[in-house]
């Protein structure tokens, strides 16, 4: 099968030119040709397209074949420069070797000329293989260098003896020694002298061992000594690298102290949201109030983090009672200890004061010193007089709380009436007018963790949904109610991790 060649060409005959072309093909070569006559023919040609070989003229009227040499060569490409002459004698072509061209061909002897570019391109793979060898050679020599040089970790090269040989600069880092320091130390002079023998022992075991090499070596926990006497808690490994005529031994040592600190503050962290959470779950109300037609039903969900979410039900003046969902800002221990402050202030100011506006004007003033410039508490406080079958309330910076009909109509919004408590210590807080409550009227109060979850699409589930939920049990118990909600949000999210807890009241009259 004939063989592809791009064949650039410098000669000025066509009939020559044909000769040669005709004997290539006789060669076995399936040609892409083109011929030139001027050198800027020639560089362009040399720039714009991709050749397998050059053949030119000795001789040309205006261009010959040592200046398209000098040329090509100024172009750094190693393709076969064949030259072809008519007359040309041996010093003449010695020379032209010399200066760079691959080989010759006399014109009466064309015959040699498909043989003289087979074996040259032969030699051009030759060579470029050699130069991809050597640059992935150069390639592999740099990445281990740079791993040996930018590693974080001690590298140590040691002995059958245990003497260091080699160690890379992270040494300094790791030990305190520079690598023409511990070069020479024995090993075991890295180690506190009470674990002298085990180490020793460690590197002997490996030196002996016969096929136990890389990831089945196991990490082994220590202690090792800076320079200047402290220790300090290390990872190693110790590894086999037989090389001919010698065996090696190669450990890696990582400083974990900062490891095993972040271990010890995660531990803390992860106490301090235990503790946060069981204050939490202990504040949440153990059962609603029974009032006479009146079905009362809360829930809260805690999220991966601990938030401030907070709900309660809470006995006021002349027989009222208040209905309480609060969220406090932020995650942990802080905010879980901030709701438990502000469900004490509004059960204490409950006792002495009627207004719902009034409680949290006061639960503000109270807790404004406490909070801080990065702290703040949305709370709403509806306040039902059973009996009278009435309603009012403040809220301060909460999400709004929805209060439908028997049709599931939202007869009432529960709108902010004033910034969360906590952001200006002189807010005060107006109590809104009396809002009548009639059969098959239902409350809904919940935290912007209801609203804000997210779905798997990032999408979030909003007051729509969660009116669409309560408006299809409304006929339910408040109860299964609060249980429909929470199943929803829950399968809107599916496997999302949840940034904010999920609270709601839901009240119900009968």
């Amino acid at each position: 099968m004939p063989r592809p060649l791009r064949l650039l060409l410098v000669e000025d005959s066509e009939i020559e030119a044909l000769l040669m072309t005709t004997w290539l093909e006789r060669g076995g070569f399936q040609l892409q040709t083109r011929r030139v006559l001027q050198a800027d023919e020639f560089e362009r040609a040399l720039a714009t397209e991709t050749w397998d070989v050059i053949i030119s003229d000795y001789n040309l009227p205006t261009f010959d074949a040592l200046a398209a040499l000098r040329l090509y060569q100024g172009k750094n490409l190693d393709l076969p420069f064949i030259i072809v002459s008519g007359g040309i004698g041996e010093e003449t072509a010695v020379a032209a070797m010399r200066a760079g061209a691959h080989d010759y061909v006399m014109k009466d002897n064309l015959h040699r000329l498909a043989p003289a570019v087979e074996r040259e391109l032969r030699e051009a793979e030759v060579r470029a293989a050699r130069r991809r060898a050597e640059l992935a050679l150069r390639e592999s020599e740099e990445r281990y260098r740079a791993l040996w040089e930018t590693a974080t970790d001690a590298v140590l090269l040691l002995d059958e003896t245990g003497i260091i040989r080699f160690a890379n600069p992270a040494v300094v880092q790791v030990f305190g020694h520079t690598p023409e320091q511990a070069i020479g130390l024995p090993f075991a002079t890295l180690f506190p002298p009470r674990l002298a023998t085990e180490i020793l022992q460690t590197t002997t075991m490996t030196a002996t061992a016969a096929n136990v090499s890389g990831p089945q070596r196991p990490i082994l926990e220590s202690v090792c000594v800076r320079r200047d006497g402290r220790e300090f808690p290390v990872e190693l490994t110790v590894n086999r690298l037989p090389l001919p005529g010698r065996n090696w031994l190669v450990a890696f040592i990582r400083d974990v102290m900062e490891l095993k600190r972040a271990k010890a503050q995660l531990h803390e962290n992860e106490e301090q949201f235990r503790v946060a959470r069981e204050i939490q779950q202990r504040l949440f109300p153990k059962s609603a109030p029974q009032l006479a037609g009146i079905e009362i039903a809360g829930f809260s969900v805690p999220a991966d983090a601990i938030g401030g979410d907070y709900f309660d039900y809470i006995p006021l003046l002349r027989g009222r009672w208040g209905f309480v969902v609060g969220d406090v800002t932020g995650h942990g221990l802080g905010p879980s200890l901030l709701m438990a402050e502000t469900r004490a202030c509004l059960r204490v100011l409950a006792q002495t004061h009627e207004a719902a506006g009034d409680i949290l004007s006061q639960a503000n003033r109270m807790l404004s010193g406490d909070v801080g410039d990065e702290r703040f508490v949305t709370l709403l406080l509806a306040s039902i007089d059973p009996v009278a079958r009435t309603l009012n309330f403040a809220n301060a910076g909460h999400p709004a709380a929805l209060l439908f009909d028997r049709d599931g109509i939202v007869k009432a919004t529960l709108k902010r009436s004033g910034p969360p408590l906590g952001v200006r210590s002189h807010s005060v807080y107006a109590t809104s007018s009396e809002l009548p409550l009639l059969p098959g009227d239902l409350l809904l109060l919940m935290t912007d963790g209801i609203e804000e979850a997210m779905s798997p699409t990032e999408e979030f589930f909003g007051t729509e949904r969660a009116s669409a939920v309560v408006r299809g049990h409304r006929n339910e118990p408040a109860a299964a109610i609060v249980a429909a909600l929470a199943a929803a949000v829950g399968d809107f999210s599916r496997t999302t991790v949840q940034l904010d807890d999920l609270t709601a009241i839901v009240v119900k009259v009968l």
